[in-house]
């Protein structure tokens, strides 16, 4: 009973965690993104991924936002 209660609170407080980092990954995206020479194919594609992985925050979905904005801001280090 005691690992499940201890389960619990781990899974809890990660989600929580990953809300607070959600905003900070879109500001990085964001600085990124104002100095970086990219293509306009490239450029839009990164933008989608930053606005999706904002509504993803939005709705609640933490971990799958990180996961957007971090795909984000890896093709942005690709590309530069």
């Amino acid at each position: 009973m005691r690992y499940l209660v201890a389960l619990l609170f781990t899974v809890f407080f990660a989600g929580n965690a990953f809300a607070y980092k959600c905003p900070t990954l879109v500001n990085q995206v964001d600085e990124q993104l104002q100095s970086a020479q990219l293509d306009s194919e490239t450029e839009a594609r990164i933008k989608e991924l930053r606005d999706r992985g904002e509504s993803l925050h939005n709705q609640g979905k933490h971990t799958e936002s990180v996961n957007v904005l971090k795909e984000a801001i890896n093709e942005l280090e690709a590309a530069s």
